[in-house]
C-alpha cells in the first residue's frame, strides 16, 4: 500500500467533506481535506510540469493544509514529494478534488478513484448559499466545470473508478462505505461512522437528496435543466416534467444581471464594502501588494464561515 493514492473527485457542494470525514475515519487512510492545489499551480512547460509557486502560496487551502512544498524539487517530484507527506506506513494518502481531474489522471494514472455524483439541482441551488452564484442558472457553472474535467481526465485511468452517488450514500452509508473499502483493497471499519463525535457535522439525514424537488419552483428547475442539458442525463439524474423554458437573449442578460448583483451583494455583506471595493481596484489597478494583503483579509473571513 506504500505507493498506493486515492482520489475522490466530485463537484463542490456535493457532499465531499462530508465522505472526506468518513473515510479519514478508517485507520489505514488519511485524508486532511481538500487538496485542489496540488494540481491547480502545476503547469505544464515545454515536455515537464513546473509549479507556480506565487500562485500555490497564496492559496488559502495550501496555506492551511498539512502540506509544504518541497526544497529542491519541482513539478511531478514536487507533487509527488507533497503527497508522501500525507502519507504514513500502513496508510493510504486520499486526494480530495474537484477540479483538474485531467491533469491528475495522466500524472496518478494508478490511483484508485472514487466519483462522487450528486444531483446537480441540488448543487446549484446550494451554490447559491456560499455566494458562489446568485441563481440556480449559474449555480450549476461549478458543477459543469467538474463534469468536464471528469469527462476529460477519466479515460486516462488504468482502471475502473468507482461510481458513488450522494443519494445513495446518505439513506445507505454503511452499504456504500463497505463499498469503497472493497474497491480501496481494505475492510469496513466502524471508525469510518464516528465523525460526528469531533466534528460539526451530523449524521447522514435522508432528507438533504433531492431537496430540489421541495425548494425550487418549477422556473428554476427549468432554468438549470437548460443549462445542463443532456449532461442531466449522462450523469444518471432523470429531468423534471416541468415545461422548459426557453433561453433567450433576453433571458440569458436578465440571469447575468440577476446573478452579478446577488453575488455583489453577499461579498458586501460578508467582507465589508470596503474591502470588496479595495479588491477590484488591487486587482483592476495590478496593485499587487494591496491585492495579496485585501486577499488575505477575505481568506480569513472565509475561514471563519467554513463548518
Amino acid at each position: 500500500m506504500s505507493q498506493e493514492v486515492c482520489i475522490v473527485f466530485g463537484a463542490l457542494r456535493s457532499g465531499s467533506t462530508l465522505l472526506r470525514l468518513m473515510l479519514d475515519g478508517h485507520p489505514n487512510l488519511h485524508c486532511p481535506g481538500e487538496t485542489d492545489f496540488l494540481f491547480d499551480a502545476l503547469e505544464r512547460r515545454g515536455d515537464g510540469w513546473a509549479y507556480d509557486r506565487a500562485a500555490l502560496e497564496a492559496n488559502r487551502i495550501y496555506r492551511a493544509s498539512i502540506v509544504n512544498y518541497p526544497d529542491g524539487l519541482d513539478g511531478v517530484d514536487a507533487l509527488h514529494a507533497m503527497i508522501d507527506q500525507i502519507r504514513a506506513p500502513g496508510v493510504m494518502p486520499v486526494l480530495m478534488l474537484h477540479r483538474g481531474m485531467e491533469r491528475a489522471a495522466e500524472l496518478l494514472p494508478n490511483a484508485h478513484v472514487i466519483h462522487l455524483r450528486r444531483d446537480p439541482r441540488d448543487v446549484a441551488r446550494s451554490s447559491i448559499g456560499m455566494g458562489w452564484a446568485g441563481n440556480v442558472f449559474y449555480g450549476a457553472s461549478h458543477w459543469l466545470e467538474t463534469a468536464s474535467s471528469w469527462n476529460k481526465g477519466a479515460p486516462k485511468l488504468a482502471s475502473e473508478p468507482l461510481e458513488v452517488f450522494y443519494e445513495e450514500l446518505i439513506p445507505d452509508t454503511e452499504g456504500q462505505l463497505h463499498k469503497g473499502c472493497t474497491h480501496l483493497g481494505l475492510d469496513y471499519d466502524p471508525g469510518m461512522l464516528a465523525y460526528t463525535e469531533g466534528t460539526t457535522y451530523s449524521a447522514p439525514d435522508p432528507s438533504l437528496t433531492y431537496q430540489w424537488k421541495r425548494k425550487q419552483s418549477p422556473r428554476e428547475v427549468a432554468l438549470v435543466e437548460a443549462r445542463l442539458g443532456q449532461m442531466l442525463i449522462d450523469y444518471g439524474y432523470e429531468p423534471s416534467d416541468h415545461p422548459p423554458i426557453p433561453l433567450t437573449g433576453a433571458t440569458k442578460l436578465s440571469l447575468k444581471l440577476e446573478d452579478w448583483v446577488a453575488r455583489q451583494r453577499f461579498r458586501i455583506n460578508r467582507f465589508g464594502l470596503g474591502t470588496v471595493v479595495k479588491e477590484k481596484i488591487a486587482r483592476r489597478l495590478g496593485l499587487k501588494g494591496l491585492q495579496a494583503s485585501t486577499q488575505l483579509r477575505i481568506d480569513e473571513i472565509t475561514a471563519q464561515h467554513l463548518k
